[in-house]
C-alpha cells in the first residue's frame, strides 16, 4: 500500500497541534494526503475563549496558506477536542471520548519545552500526560499507529545516544504520585537530587515519558519518536517557515538586532538540527511504517526508537552559524536593529562577561535612558534578563556535544513507494547549501516573526551603515579612556615613588 493510501479515510487526533512540529504535521497531512477522513486536535479552552474558537484562530495562521490554495475543502475535516494534558483523562469530556472512539492514528506532540518549568508543571504535563493519553488508545479498537515525539535530548547524559530506551533515571509512577501529593515549591527543592542532576526538568520529563511508552508497547502500536532541535523549513510550507525564537534562529535573530553581542559556550560544538519539513515527513513515514505492521510480529519485538537528526543538511558548529548568520544580516539587515550586527561565542567566562557587561548591559542601559526620555516604557535591560536566563538554561546544550546515531530515521526513506517520493521527496538528497538554508530561515524569521519586509526597505540599510560607524567610534573612544585612566595610574604611581 502506498503511503497517500494508507492515509486515506484515516481519523487522526494530534496533540501538542498549536506547537511548531503540531502545526506543520496538520498542515502537510491537509495539503499532501487530502483524502483522510477527520482530524481532531486538543486544544485548551481559556478564560475568553473556547477550544473550538482557538481552532479557529490556529486555522488561520500563515503556515496554512498554502491549504488554503491547494486543499481549501480539508478545513472542513478539522475539528477541536476542549481538553487539557496536565487533567486527569486530558480532561476530555464523555462527548468527547465518544467523538473520537474511531481514530486510527495518534500523534503526541504536547509537551512544554521550556527548561524553567516548575518540576510539578513539567511531571503532570510531559510525563503523565502521556500516561493518560496511552490509557485513552488503550481503548481505541480502530488504533493503528501511535507516535510519541520525544527529544533526543532525553538522555543527556550520554554523548552517543542509539536508537533504544536507557535505563530509567526513577520510576515514573513514584515521580507522578510525587506530582500529584506535594507542593511545587517541595518538588522544585528536590528536583536537583531526586532527577541525578538532570539539566533542566523538561529533559527528566520526557525520559521518564519514554518509560511509559516501552511499557505498553505490548499494549497498543506505539512508536518513540526522538526529533533534536528542530528549526525553519527547507521547503515546506514554503521556505524558512518557523513559528519560534527558540535555536539557532533565535540566536541569530538577537545577534542581528544587536541586542545579543557575546554568548559563553563552545564555538566548536556541532548543532544538531533538522528541518521542520523533514521531521514532518519522517512523522508521517513512522506512522505509516508502524500501521502496516502485523500485530503479531510487534508482539514479539522491542520498542521501535527513532532519532530524527541530522537530516540532510550538514551540521553547523555554533561558531560558524554565528559567522554566517552575521554576514547574511548585514546583507540583508532587520528592519528593527538597534546597534550593529556583532558579537560572537566564546568559551573563556571571563571575557564573555567583560563583552556582556560592555557590549550589552551598558548599551541596554543607555537605550532605556533614551526611551525613557521619549516617555515610553523602558524595554532593553528587561529583555538582557530574559537572554541571560535563556543563556543560562542553554549552557549545558551549547557546551557538549552529542551523537545522535539515527539508523532508523535515515532507513525510513526505504519504505517509500515510488508514487509517493513527490510528496516525500525530502528523505532523497536535496540540493540546498548551508548558506541558502541560513538566508530562507532568516528571510522566514523576518517574515512569520518579526513581521518585516522579506528585503530589508533603504531605512534599515542606512541605519545599519551609519551603526557600522558609530559602533567603531564608541569602540576606539572606550579604548582612549581606558587607555588615558590607565596612563594618569602609572603616572600617579610614578610621581608618588
Amino acid at each position: 500500500m502506498s503511503v497517500t493510501k494508507f492515509y486515506v479515510d484515516q481519523e487522526i487526533f494530534i496533540t501538542g497541534g498549536s506547537g511548531f512540529i503540531g502545526k506543520a504535521l496538520i498542515e502537510k497531512i491537509m495539503r499532501s494526503f487530502p483524502e483522510f477522513s477527520k482530524i481532531y486536535v486538543l486544544l485548551r479552552s481559556k478564560v475568553n475563549k473556547s477550544a473550538d474558537e482557538r481552532l479557529q484562530i490556529l486555522l488561520k495562521d500563515p503556515v496554512f496558506e498554502r491549504v488554503r490554495r491547494e486543499q481549501p475543502q480539508n478545513f472542513q475535516k478539522i475539528f477541536s477536542i476542549a481538553g487539557d494534558c496536565k487533567e486527569l483523562g486530558l480532561g476530555i469530556s464523555p462527548d468527547d471520548r465518544k467523538r473520537i472512539e474511531n481514530v486510527t492514528m495518534i500523534f503526541h506532540s504536547a509537551a512544554s519545552v521550556r527548561f524553567d518549568d516548575n518540576f510539578k508543571d513539567a511531571i503532570l504535563l510531559n510525563t503523565r500526560g502521556a500516561f493518560e493519553l496511552i490509557k485513552i488508545a488503550e481503548g481505541l479498537k480502530k488504533l493503528k499507529a501511535f507516535i510519541h515525539i520525544s527529544t533526543t535530548y532525553s538522555n543527556p547524559d550520554r554523548h552517543v545516544v542509539e536508537e533504544k530506551i536507557y535505563p530509567p533515571l526513577a520510576d515514573w509512577r513514584t515521580t507522578i504520585k510525587l506530582a500529584e501529593h506535594y507542593d511545587t515549591k517541595m518538588l522544585n527543592i528536590l528536583f536537583a537530587k531526586y532527577s541525578s542532576h538532570q539539566p533542566n526538568t523538561y529533559t527528566f520529563t520526557k525520559h521518564l515519558a519514554e518509560h511509559i511508552v516501552n511499557d505498553h508497547r505490548h499494549k497498543i502500536p506505539i512508536l518513540l519518536y526522538r526529533p533534536s532541535i528542530v528549526v525553519s523549513s527547507i521547503f515546506e510550507p514554503v521556505p524558512g517557515w518557523i513559528d519560534n525564537f527558540n535555536g539557532p534562529i533565535g540566536l541569530l535573530i538577537a545577534c542581528g538586532l544587536g541586542i545579543l553581542r557575546t554568548s559563553h559556550a563552545n564555538p566548536n560544538v556541532r548543532a544538531d538540527i533538522v528541518p521542520v519539513d523533514v521531521c514532518v515527513q519522517g512523522l508521517i513515514l513512522a506512522g505509516y511504517k508502524l500501521g502496516n505492521l502485523i500485530e503479531a510480529t510487534r508482539e514479539d519485538q522491542l520498542l521501535e526508537v527513532v532519532n530524527c537528526s541530522n537530516a540532510l543538511i550538514r551540521t553547523f558548529c555554533f561558531g560558524k552559524i554565528i559567522e554566517l548568520g552575521r554576514t547574511i544580516i548585514r546583507k540583508n539587515p532587520l528592519e528593527k536593529c538597534i546597534w550593529l550586527p556583532s558579537g560572537s561565542i566564546t568559551d573563556n567566562v571571563i571575557w564573555h562577561y567583560v563583552r556582556f557587561i560592555t557590549g550589552q548591559l551598558s548599551l541596554a542601559l543607555i537605550g532605556d535612558c533614551l526611551i525613557l526620555l521619549a516617555r515610553r516604557k523602558p524595554i532593553l535591560l528587561k529583555l538582557q534578563r530574559r537572554i541571560f536566563m535563556s543563556c543560562q538554561a542553554l549552557y549545558k546544550f551549547y557546551t557538549t556535544q552529542w551523537l545522535f546515531l539515527n539508523d532508523n530515521f535515515l532507513a525510513l526513506k526505504n519504505v517509500i513507494p515510488p508514487e509517493d517520493l513527490p510528496k516525500l521527496g525530502l528523505f532523497q538528497n536535496v540540493d540546498i547549501d548551508d548558506e541558502t538554508f541560513y538566508i530562507n530561515g532568516i528571510r522566514g524569521a523576518k517574515q512569520f516573526l518579526l513581521h518585516e519586509p522579506l528585503e530589508a526597505t533603504r531605512g534599515p540599510r542606512v541605519r545599519l551603515q551609519f551603526l557600522f560607524f558609530l559602533n567603531y567610534f564608541v569602540q576606539i573612544a572606550g579604548i582612549l579612556l581606558i587607555g588615558r585612566a590607565l596612563l594618569q595610574y602609572l603616572y600617579g604611581k610614578l610621581y608618588n615613588a
